[in-house]
């Protein structure tokens, strides 16, 4: 949580000093406009896909229910449990993401090629697209194998396809729609009404993370994995 405050307090100050848009150069002010557009367009889509995605989510859960229900019944509580469960967490959102994956590929092409004076903001929106990038090249774990494979150790050896699922994925994990704070030394008055939507559609995300934890719970408890 202090390292959290620190960063905030941090960015704070980056926000701060920035030049206001009427002082900014043209080119950030024209790179910042495509990419807020870019990220609406992201945002909206994958709000629009919510009942596909929470669909693709039960799918999941349904799936590991009927093919290896309580595969990791009796296993232990500990940092390998704990690896299973962001496995599980990964196979989520996969899934929940693919509705969307039309727009998250269009969002990445605009995102990656953004360029502003400010280099921390670069930095921020590139690193942000890269671990889009590497969500959408991540195929779905198999759970049951790989639980099963778990459990066949006496749960005293994780399998290697575990290991390398959750060495891409927990580092790129990532919520979608990025707007960094950066950018409002460059925004536009005309573009408040889009900004305003784009945070409305964020918050409907959030909820919808919100709605998946549940389902979560029931995959983990299916499956009998605690993390």
């Amino acid at each position: 949580m202090r390292i959290r405050g620190i960063a905030a307090l941090a960015t704070a100050l980056i926000v701060a000093v920035a030049p206001s848009s009427a002082a900014a150069g043209p080119a950030d002010v024209s790179v910042t406009r495509t990419y807020v557009q870019a990220n609406y367009s992201l945002v909206q889509y994958a709000a629009a896909r919510f009942g596909t995605a929470r669909s693709l989510l039960l799918g999941v859960l349904d799936k590991a229910s009927a093919e290896c229900p309580s595969a990791a019944s009796g296993s232990p509580q500990n940092p390998e449990s704990t690896m299973v469960s962001y496995e599980i967490i990964g196979a989520m959102v996969l899934a929940a993401y693919h509705p969307a994956m039309p727009a998250i590929n269009a969002y990445i092409r605009v995102a990656s090629h953004s360029q502003w004076s400010n280099h921390a903001l670069t930095a921020a929106v590139h690193a942000y697209a890269s671990n889009l990038r590497t969500l959408s090249g991540l195929s779905a774990p198999k759970l049951c194998a790989d639980i099963r494979s778990w459990a066949a150790s006496g749960y005293k050896t994780l399998p290697a396809s575990t290991v390398r699922f959750d060495q891409r994925f927990v580092p790129a994990w990532v919520t979608l729609g990025q707007l960094p704070s950066q950018l409002r030394a460059y925004e536009r008055p005309d573009e408040r009404g889009e900004l305003q939507r784009t945070g409305t559609l964020e918050e409907r995300i959030s909820m919808f993370e919100a709605e998946a934890a549940e389902t979560y719970s029931r995959l983990m408890f299916a499956l009998s994995v605690f993390p």
